[in-house]
């Protein structure tokens, strides 16, 4: 004889939006080649930016190399010297730990906050609806950049600083995406059963409508990443990110601008490092949409 759940909120899980099978996103995610090669890179770039004091060759910021001022690359130096004689290569090993720092801390702010705005504004909609909605498309019509300048300047340069900056000004497009999943979850039977047997409007929020909506979360941080390290790339260029002289791959950038025709391998060496790191996390997320959903519509970040 069964028995009935002791929760009084208990929905049964059959009447919930069904993810897809496990084992076949599994499959489809390994039969997207680029989307594994793309793993492995993200992989190899993490374990360079967890052991980069033990993986580079000398101190991000050590001149020791006198007379070398801008030589190229070489069996010693393979990414040669920059235009102060530092070892280019240690510099964009360490500038990996903050692009991937920015990148992964700045997307988990911007999840909370976007989760957070777009559950509330897509399931109780009416005013809470045009309100967040109203602050929501104004962020998106801001243009990015000039909003992260200016709070960036305000704020003075710092690690710290990018992260939050850049976290709690991405949030929005997050929020749209949860906010139309929501609107079309919450009138579904499951949601209509736990509403019906007393539960809170918080419960039903966090337990039966956010879990199915994370598909697309998923989808969109893995996106989003590579738009945020190039953000960070795009602060630090300017002089408004990290604070000089820690290594950052858009500091090296700013600084072998002035020399991109004498010592053009100044600029080269990270722009590709941008460039490789932006592609496989896009893979990435292209890869775990197709596996999760074939059929989602979520556009790739800007």
């Amino acid at each position: 004889m069964t028995t009935a759940p002791s929760d009084p909120t208990f929905v049964p899980a059959t009447q919930e939006a069904a993810p897809p099978s496990r084992n076949k996103a599994v499959r489809r995610f390994l039969g997207n080649r680029m989307a594994v090669l793309s793993t492995v890179v993200v992989v190899l770039l993490c374990l360079l930016a967890i052991f980069a004091p033990q993986i580079a060759p000398y101190h991000p910021n050590d001149d020791l190399f006198l007379g070398q001022r801008g030589v190229g690359p070489s069996w010693e130096h393979p990414m040669g010297h920059d235009h102060v004689s530092r070892d280019l290569l240690s510099r964009v090993i360490h500038g990996t730990r903050v692009a991937l720092t920015v990148g992964i801390l700045s997307s988990l702010i911007s999840i909370v906050i976007g989760v957070i705005v777009g559950a509330l504004a897509g399931y109780f909609g009416g005013w809470v609806d045009e309100v967040l909605s109203l602050l929501i498309d104004a962020l998106m019509a801001f243009p990015l950049i000039a909003l992260l300048i200016v709070l960036a300047a305000v704020l003075g340069p710092s690690l710290t600083t990018t992260i939050l900056v850049i976290g709690g000004t991405v949030w929005a497009r997050y929020a749209r995406v949860v906010r139309a999943e929501v609107m079309s979850l919450r009138e579904r039977d499951f949601v209509t059963a736990a509403r019906a047997l007393g539960a809170l409007d918080r419960r039903i929020i966090w337990k039966h409508v956010v879990p199915n909506v994370l598909t697309s979360v998923i989808v969109l941080a893995s996106l989003q990443v590579g738009s945020i390290i190039i953000l960070e790339s795009a602060l630090s260029f300017l002089g408004l990110g990290v604070r000089p002289p820690t290594a950052t791959w858009g500091g090296i950038l700013s600084d072998g601008r002035a020399f991109i025709l004498r010592y053009p391998h100044i600029a080269i060496f990270p722009g590709i490092m941008i460039v490789i790191t932006v592609l496989a996390f896009n893979f990435i997320g292209d890869g775990l949409r197709d596996a999760l959903d074939p059929h989602q519509k979520i556009g790739r970040s800007k």
